[in-house]
């Protein structure tokens, strides 16, 4: 059976609310869609929590897919606005505050933190860890931009600030992980 037959096939089971067919839908996408809630919410935990919320959307709205685009691209949709939702929760107004104590250096053993650099992709790791660093509202609208593709007047009404806003906490963003990775690689040295 092919890839597209098997998963149309597994969405079907799902819409007739059957356990297992949910049950590989969600093993399916779980190992890709949990760094889309990492990028947004750092703690592990909670970022497990906003996934298992998302996959209830999923489930829930899976009636309205309808088979034009990605299935994934759908999904990760969803799962990247239930974490949003999550640091919604969490904080009163997370995306329009002005908080620049984003990071902090010398937080880790370096010893430790360079075997486990020697294990992985040193880039992406970085990178990662740096987006993690940054405060909610500028590690939200960078997510959102930079790594879904939405324009700024998507992140606008998406997390209820001004287009003028997203572009102010992007750059500001910006600024921030140039400085987290300037000091991580001198670090390094």
């Amino acid at each position: 059976m092919e890839n597209k037959e098997k998963l149309e096939k597994i969405i079907e089971g799902c819409l007739r609310n059957n356990r297992r067919s949910q049950e590989e839908l969600f093993k399916l996408f779980y190992g890709k869609m949990l760094p889309v809630c990492l990028r947004y919410i750092p703690d592990r935990d909670s970022a497990q929590e906003a996934l298992q919320e998302g996959f209830i959307k999923v489930f829930e709205k899976l009636g309205g897919f309808d088979y034009k685009g990605s299935f994934e691209g759908w999904i990760r949709r969803i799962i990247a606005n239930t974490a949003i939702d999550a640091i919604r929760k969490s904080k009163k107004d997370p995306f329009l505050t002005d908080n620049d104590n984003d990071f902090k250096l010398g937080a880790s053993d370096p010893m430790v933190e360079k075997e486990e650099i020697e294990h992985m992709d040193l880039k992406a790791e970085i990178a990662m860890e740096a987006i993690q660093k940054l405060s909610p509202g500028y590690r939200a609208v960078f997510n959102l931009f930079v790594l879904e593709e939405y324009s700024h007047k998507e992140i606008a009404e998406q997390l209820g600030i001004s287009e003028g806003t997203s572009k102010s906490n992007l750059a500001k963003a910006k600024m921030n992980l140039q400085k987290i990775l300037n000091a991580k690689f001198l670090s390094l040295k």
